[in-house]
């Protein structure tokens, strides 16, 4: 890996940048390479849920890559992606409201703004293949009372960047995090997610499936992990979930 920006490959219209990431990889391409869509039809984000890419106006893209690390270190990839998207939000609104929500979320004044969604699989030809899906709110938001999302546009006087004009940005962005990952390790990276971090020293909730945590965020582990603080002083590290802060 290195500081090259991979090529970009766009489609007017695709099932999901992910699904043809994995359409791609288990047919032995190996990358890096970015797929990306005007529109959707079945995008995903995690856990699951439906991503929506709006008229064309918001940007849905995955970098397929292969990569010798062992699942549980690629997955650290998440970080790096996240850190890219808050240099592309940097470049068109106000740096000082963009913070990183653990794991990989990017706020825009608190709100979310963009998604990341990793999946991997064993490369035919060894290695692991991962599709790094990254939807970002660029013009609209969807409607979800449950869980409110803003766009670009919203925090700009002028209109916000078409979706390849911010894709090229955040392919920039992209290489120059993984060459850091790849050169200084995971500890550089995680210095650099902390230094943007929401809600470090807050109270928050963490839902992790079947259990809800109540605590106060203190950061990440060596390894990524979540580090919540419970209230008899006990502390949970947490490796998958989700978290909110604001709750009771």
């Amino acid at each position: 890996m290195s500081t090259t920006i991979p090529p970009i490959i766009a489609f007017d219209e695709l099932d999901s940048t992910n699904a043809e990431a994995r359409r791609r990889a288990e047919a032995g391409e190996t990358g890096p390479v970015w797929l990306t869509a005007g529109r959707q039809t079945a995008g995903r984000g995690r856990r699951g849920r439906n991503w929506e890419t709006g008229q064309g106006r918001n940007l849905a893209a995955t970098l397929l890559l292969t990569t010798q690390r062992p699942p549980a270190e690629a997955a650290q990839i998440s970080f790096v992606a996240a850190l890219a998207v808050a240099d592309l939000a940097d470049a068109f609104v106000p740096p000082s409201i963009v913070t990183l929500k653990w794991p990989n979320d990017p706020l825009i004044s608190g709100t979310k703004a963009s998604g990341v969604l990793i999946e991997s699989g064993p490369a035919p030809g060894g290695g692991l293949w991962l599709a790094i899906g990254i939807g970002v709110n660029l013009a609209e938001a969807p409607l979800n009372p449950e869980r409110p999302a803003t766009t670009f546009a919203a925090h700009m006087t002028a209109p916000p960047p078409a979706p390849l004009d911010a894709l090229n940005i955040l392919a920039a962005s992209f290489a120059r995090w993984l060459d850091l990952w790849d050169r200084l390790g995971f500890p550089a990276v995680a210095e650099a997610w902390t230094r943007r971090a929401h809600g470090l020293g807050e109270p928050c909730v963490a839902r992790l499936g079947t259990e809800t945590l109540h605590g106060v965020a203190e950061g990440l582990d060596p390894d990524g992990a979540f580090r919540l603080r419970l209230p008899d002083g006990m502390l949970r590290r947490i490796t998958a979930g989700d978290v909110f802060f604001g709750e009771t």
